[in-house]
C-alpha cells in the first residue's frame, strides 16, 4: 500500500469516526420528550386494554410517582429488567410509586409470562401504533424498553431509552417521594 492510500485510508477512518461520533451524540440528546409537562398530560390522557380485558386509564394514577416502561415479551433486555421493577414495586409502594407496564406484544404472550414471572404491577397491551406513541414520548429510535418517571404533579422527569439499571432508577425515584 502507498503512502497515499494510508492517508487516504486514515482519513477516511476518521470521517466515519466523526460521522459516528455526531449520530451517537443525537441519538443519546433525543430520549427526552420535548416539553416534559406535555408529555406527562399524554400519558394521563391515554387509555389502553388491560391484560385482563377492561380499558385502563392511565389517569387512574395521578398523583403517584409513575414508571411507565414499555416492553415486550421477545425483548431480552426488557426481561433483564422487569426483576427489578417487580422489587422496585414491592419496596416504594407505600411512597405512592406506581409500575405499569406497556406492552408492544400480544396479550396471549403478556399474561402467562406475566404470572411465571410474577409482575406485580399493572401491565396495559398496545400493538405497534404504541411505539408511535412512544415516539411522541422520546423514544425517537423506536427501541425497547422505553421508561419514563413521571412526578406527582404530571411531569416526564425521565425517559430513559435501553435497560434502566437498579441504582439508576433509584436515584431517579428518590428525589421525588
Amino acid at each position: 500500500m502507498t503512502r497515499a492510500w494510508q492517508v487516504l485510508l486514515a482519513a477516511g477512518v476518521a470521517v466515519a469516526f466523526a460521522a459516528a461520533g455526531a449520530l451517537f451524540y443525537q441519538w443519546r440528546t433525543s430520549d427526552a420528550p420535548p416539553d416534559p409537562a406535555a408529555a406527562g398530560r399524554m400519558v394521563l390522557a391515554a387509555s389502553l386494554m388491560g391484560v385482563d380485558g377492561k380499558l385502563q386509564p392511565f389517569e387512574q394514577w395521578r398523583g403517584k410517582v409513575l414508571v411507565v416502561n414499555f416492553w415486550a415479551t421477545w425483548c431480552a433486555p426488557c426481561r433483564e429488567e422487569i426483576p427489578g421493577f417487580i422489587q422496585f414495586q414491592e419496596r416504594f409502594r407505600a411512597d405512592g410509586v406506581q409500575f405499569v407496564g406497556v406492552a408492544i406484544d400480544q396479550k396471549e404472550r403478556v399474561a402467562p409470562y406475566a404470572k411465571e414471572i410474577g409482575i406485580n404491577y399493572p401491565l396495559v397491551v398496545g400493538g405497534l401504533e404504541t411505539m408511535e406513541f412512544a415516539r411522541q414520548l422520546g423514544n425517537q429510535r423506536s427501541v425497547l424498553p422505553f421508561t419514563l418517571v413521571i412526578d406527582r404533579s404530571g411531569k416526564v422527569t425521565s425517559a430513559q431509552v435501553g435497560m434502566l439499571r437498579p441504582e439508576k432508577l433509584e436515584s431517579l425515584l428518590k428525589p421525588l417521594l
